[in-house]
């Protein structure tokens, strides 16, 4: 009788505990990945690396910098199976505007955002220049990076109204001489022309940057080379810059707009706004759609409208509207965490993983929103710590004070934008998903938020974001895509260890999967 009740009181005791370990265990949420559903083509995802290119390409022990090199392009993996590197598939090349040159003259308070010119004012050419730049576009292309970008934000500074590199009236009209436009259009196709016999081809050239900006400012104030361009000046530059390209044979592509915000690509008053009804609408007398070296999509930037879910998912939907409208494709080719969105209202410091995070959801929804064929980053590296608040960068710097030499630190954003650059190749296409707790854009965004990509339905990439503080259960629904024979899990989260660390993920896609408390994880699944 003893014996019996010890049974009954044991299976009761097992009973309560195993009610206990349930209720604490998260329903799992079903992602439905249709790999017939597709959605937009990726093109690429990249970064910028401007101004401090220079010094570290220029100066710096070749052990530093190749290892800079290494975590920004490599596609390669370690021992362990863990990425080495990002694999970036564009990298952004500054074609400087002189101001280097010019020294203090020059108006721009930090020297190592002064950026030297090819050109001199005589016409000839000087291709020593920029040298530290180039050392990183030559090992862009060592690695394989799929898409070189150069990307100009000021005319040659013997082109410019008042022979500067940034505008001293806030008139917000072109520092370009209008009786230079042919002159600058020449210019970048003759930098054009030069690197492609030096083996680096630039795929596409931006002539114009954040064209809405005044860039205007004291001499000696100055924070960085920068001009306005109206939306009629930027039509005149790049029919200029078409006409530069077919007459020199090279078959470079131009990237407009370089938008200072997601706004002033559909809306917005001024200047240069509405860019894409102006420049791709029938009707418009300012239609650039058609051009030969013009490609079908338009360049904006997601600074300043990160702040807030609900106006960070609407800001894009009008956008992703507004180009489907216009029949053309959307690309972000600027962000870094300018504004104080990325605080969400804390009002401490944010921690690397914090920052991480926020930069992870700002690429999620930029790609799954907004429907962005390629997604850039500014800027690869910069000055800062790697502990909290990196907010600019994905490589912090310490330089020493002439930027010849310094100590670097890779951040939690390095790797999570990783996630994103180093499985999702050009040419995958995005799969549009359903999910079994039926949450919105906006709902998901501070809960779990996951897009997938496929290559001709061989290879399913799936990034999944947890942005809770606690673990997550998920469960993939793989449909059309046959019998699975690998797949790898690398995840990215505070933990030290753990910077794209790869898992095998063989076994447990047959079930449900646990995604770690704050944190970024990418599936690759074979088949």
């Amino acid at each position: 009788m003893l014996q019996e009740l010890k049974k009954i009181i044991c299976s009761g005791l097992f009973l309560v505990i195993a009610t206990a370990i349930m209720a604490q265990k998260p329903k799992a949420v079903s992602f439905t990945i249709d790999v017939n559903n597709k959605a937009q083509t990726i093109d690429n995802i990249g970064a910028s690396g401007c101004w401090f290119s220079e010094g570290i390409g220029k100066f710096w022990p070749a052990q530093k910098k190749e290892q800079i090199a290494e975590w920004l392009f490599s596609k390669g993996f370690d021992e362990h199976g863990n990425p080495k590197g990002i694999g970036l598939s564009a990298w952004r090349f500054n074609i400087g505007g002189g101001t280097a040159e010019q020294g203090d003259s020059s108006g721009i308070k930090d020297f190592r955002k002064r950026v030297e010119c090819f050109q001199k004012a005589d016409g000839s050419y000087d291709w020593n220049k920029q040298a530290g730049y180039i050392w990183f576009v030559k090992k862009a292309k060592a690695y394989g990076v799929e898409n070189l970008i150069a990307f100009s934000n000021t005319p040659p500074v013997h082109f410019t109204k008042n022979g500067l590199g940034f505008k001293t009236e806030k008139d917000f009209v072109s520092n370009l001489q209008p009786a230079k436009t042919s002159a600058y259009a020449g210019f970048l196709a003759d930098v054009l022309k030069h690197f492609d016999k030096e083996g680096l081809h630039f795929k596409y050239i931006s002539p114009v940057n954040e064209p809405q900006w005044d860039w205007s400012n004291k001499p000696g104030q100055a924070s960085q080379e920068g001009s306005p361009w109206s939306n009629s000046e930027i039509y005149s530059a790049v029919t200029s810059l078409d006409s530069a390209l077919t007459a020199n044979n090279l078959n470079q592509q131009i990237m407009i707009t370089e938008a200072g915000t997601l706004d002033h690509l559909f809306r917005n008053n001024g200047h240069a706004a509405t860019q894409v009804q102006h420049f791709y609408g029938q009707d418009s007398r300012l239609r650039l759609a058609g051009l030969k070296h013009l490609p079908n999509f338009i360049g904006g930037h997601s600074y300043f409208t990160d702040a807030g879910d609900t106006n960070r998912v609407k800001v894009r939907r009008m956008l992703r509207d507004t180009a489907k409208k216009y029949n053309v494709n959307f690309w972000q080719t600027e962000y870094c965490m300018l504004g104080d969105g990325y605080k969400e209202g804390v009002k401490e410091k944010r921690t690397a993983m914090d920052c991480a995070l926020f930069l992870a959801k700002m690429i999620h929804t930029d790609l799954t929103v907004a429907n962005a064929a390629a997604w850039h980053l500014w800027n690869s590296y910069e000055p800062g710590g790697h502990e909290y608040d990196t907010r600019y960068y994905l490589v912090a710097l310490k330089p020493n004070e002439t930027h010849t030499d310094g100590d670097f630190y890779q951040t939690k954003a390095l790797w999570a934008m990783g996630n994103f650059s180093r499985f999702i190749r050009p040419g995958m296409q995005r799969i549009n998903i359903s999910r079994s707790d039926k949450m919105d854009e906006v709902a998901a965004s501070q809960n779990i938020m996951l897009s997938a990509y496929t290559v001709s339905c061989k290879q399913v990439v799936v990034v999944a974001i947890n942005y809770t503080t606690t673990t997550q259960n998920i469960k993939l629904q793989l449909i059309n895509f046959g019998q699975v024979k690998t797949a790898t899990k690398f995840v990215t989260d505070a933990n030290v260890l753990n910077n794209l660390k790869a898992y095998s993920a063989n076994d447990a896609l047959k079930d449900e999967m646990f995604l770690p408390g704050r944190s970024v994880t990418t599936f690759v699944i074979n088949k």
